[in-house]
């Protein structure tokens, strides 16, 4: 784990806490991936951030990630008073692949009964291995992900767990989301991923999680990595950090 917190010399109470969880197709990707987007998170909302580095199929199939995930926000939650962190106020978040690892989390959370979160933050996530929305079909050459590498993402990381996968590998295939914790989600038009993050978004509304989500219009996958000067990435990432600031102010 890479762990990030803003400077702060006057500091007068602990800092909340962002889980993250970088993208890479769950094959690859590391801490560098994301680092500028961890600095600016701890940055504009005033939390630590613990970057994790979680196994990686092919040789660390579900559910060896998704576990690691889990794992770290335990520890986080079990020695935040050491480090001067509350636990009181976690929060996980993730792009693309680890959009998915971030939505686990707080299922898994959910399902265990283990440490409460303020926000799930879920930037494009992959969260259905069925591959059958409307924009995955529409959108095959014009996201920053190449969809004819989606089936084989989904084969490395399900493993002997890809006929029926849980809804901790996949978790589109959630049937109840009550109790689930609250949610920023943020899909680009266009993007493969977009529909099955839009519905995912709606689902958890119906069964009254609290969610936000944005779609920025014209944005593909990965658009804030891409141009990270571009007005609609600054705009997201002013979006994501209010968001983080209002789930920590509201358990502050």
């Amino acid at each position: 784990m890479r762990i990030y917190e803003p400077i702060s010399p006057q500091r007068s109470r602990p800092f909340p806490v962002l889980l993250y969880f970088h993208g890479g197709a769950f094959a690859a990707g590391d801490l560098d991936t994301e680092h500028d987007r961890c600095l600016r998170f701890s940055k504009d909302a005033r939390c630590a951030v613990v970057s994790v580095d979680y196994r990686r199929p092919p040789e660390h199939p579900f559910p060896a990630p998704a576990e690691d995930c889990y794992a770290a926000l335990r520890e986080v939650a079990r020695t935040a008073g050491e480090n001067g962190w509350d636990a009181d106020r976690l929060a996980v978040g993730g792009s693309s692949a680890g959009g998915n690892l971030a939505a686990a989390v707080a299922l898994m959370s959910r399902d265990r009964g283990g440490p409460p979160l303020v926000l799930q933050m879920l930037l494009y996530p992959a969260l259905d291995d069925r591959l059958e929305s409307d924009s995955f079909r529409r959108f095959r050459r014009a996201s920053g992900w190449d969809v004819e590498d989606s089936p084989h993402m989904w084969r490395h990381y399900l493993g002997e767990h890809a006929q029926e996968p849980p809804a901790h590998a996949a978790p589109a295939r959630c049937a109840d989301f009550r109790g689930v914790a609250p949610a920023y989600l943020l899909v680009a038009e266009v993007d493969a991923l977009r529909d099955e993050g839009i519905d995912y978004a709606c689902r958890m509304m119906r069964d009254g999680v609290p969610v936000e989500l944005h779609c920025y219009a014209k944005a593909f996958h990965g658009f804030e990595l891409a141009a990270p000067e571009a007005a609609v990435t600054r705009r997201a990432r002013e979006d994501q950090a209010a968001a983080l600031r209002a789930a920590f102010a509201r358990r502050g």
